[in-house]
């Protein structure tokens, strides 16, 4: 549906984006995720034709969008934008969500349908007269997806839209962007620097680091078979370990660390230098000599040497020979008394490991 080429964008001499290349399926929730910054927000305003990229091509439907500003109007019209803080107008809601209806000349009967369905859509019935400026942040962002909706536009743009919402609002938010994907077949191109919510939305999602696409894939490809390190760090992945293949029987290798071995899953022959990928939710914590048993190819003796608290969870650092970082409940933390110092075997399955070799490599430790 939209197709993105050779795209560049500087501002004076400075690179905002660089050779961004991308497609953009039709019926898709497509997440821009990467961190504050790296150029998500300049891509949206270039897909959204607010802005024109210093080279390169946009094309929607096969339409080149670097025509005249009548052109890109025409294209505009079938794209919807909500940005990070809802601008609201000092008027009713209703009056509010009408805004883009009457600028395109819609007939009175039409836009008063046109509004109520809308409303009725976002959850805001019986709002009409509501003055928008007195409603809660997370009313004025939906107020906002409403006025974008209400021209019926075939991509809805996304710019961070529940970055100042409470997790509540931010969950009606998301559950109404998967109602409009899902009912609508609304394209929804959304950015976000919150990896939780773009796994929760998205199809597919691109990673944007430092102006340039590090990767584009689903959510599997982003999360567990990262490219690069780069990558690996921006979700969640701490671990990530050089070392040399020793043997490989039939896709079941051992690679061999400065101070460790793992078994990996893995069809490179030995000799090649590869980075091993740990995701830190893969990796179990049990005691020496406890009852519990596991299949895990891996358990690796080693010495807590940091206990993180995130939430509902403890991110747990052990000194392997080589660190290993675990993700686990704090009940879990709780039950089995870890602290600083304290023997443990930390255990993951060979299949868990993802296995990428590349040159660069080299410079990983």
């Amino acid at each position: 549906m939209i197709r993105i080429s050779g795209l560049l964008r500087k501002a004076g001499e400075q690179k905002i984006l660089e050779d961004i290349n991308l497609e953009i399926r039709r019926g898709e929730i497509f997440t821009l995720i990467g961190p504050s910054g790296s150029g998500k927000t300049t891509l949206l305003r270039l897909i959204d034709l607010l802005d024109r990229p210093t080279s390169g091509q946009i094309l929607f439907d096969g339409q080149d969008t670097t025509g005249a500003e009548k052109e890109r109007l025409s294209i505009r019209r079938r794209m919807g934008m909500v940005f990070q803080k809802p601008a609201v107008l000092n008027t009713t809601v209703a009056e509010n969500v009408a805004f883009g209806l009457k600028f395109r000349g819609a007939d009175p009967a039409q836009i008063a349908q046109r509004v109520t369905s809308t409303l009725e859509l976002v959850g805001l019935s019986g709002f009409e007269q509501r003055r928008a400026v007195t409603l809660s942040g997370g009313e004025m962002q939906r107020v906002a997806i409403a006025r974008a909706m209400v021209t019926d536009p075939e991509v809805l743009l996304l710019d961070e839209p529940t970055a100042n919402l409470d997790p509540v609002s931010s969950e009606i938010i998301e559950d109404l962007l998967i109602r409009i994907n899902n009912d609508l077949r609304t394209t929804i191109i959304l950015a976000t620097h919150d990896m939780i919510q773009g796994q929760r939305l998205a199809h597919r999602m691109g990673v944007i680091m430092n102006g340039r696409l590090a990767q584009v894939g689903t959510l599997h490809d982003i999360f567990y078979q990262p490219d690069g390190k780069e990558v690996a760090r921006f979700v969640g992945i701490d671990t990530i370990l050089k070392g040399v293949v020793q043997s490989n029987e039939r896709g079941l290798a051992t690679v061999a660390l400065d101070n460790a071995s793992f078994e990996v899953v893995t069809p490179c022959p030995p000799g090649k230098i590869v980075a091993l990928y740990i995701r830190p939710e893969e990796v179990t914590i049990s005691i020496p000599d406890g009852a519990k048993k596991t299949s895990a190819r891996n358990q690796l003796v080693g010495t807590i040497t940091k206990l993180v608290l995130l939430g509902p969870f403890i991110r747990v650092t052990i000194d392997c020979g080589t660190p290993i970082t675990a993700l686990i409940t704090t009940r879990s933390c709780g039950e089995l008394g870890l602290f600083v110092g304290m023997t443990v075997i930390a255990s993951v399955k060979a299949s868990a490991i993802h296995v990428r070799a590349d040159p660069a490599l080299r410079s990983i430790q």
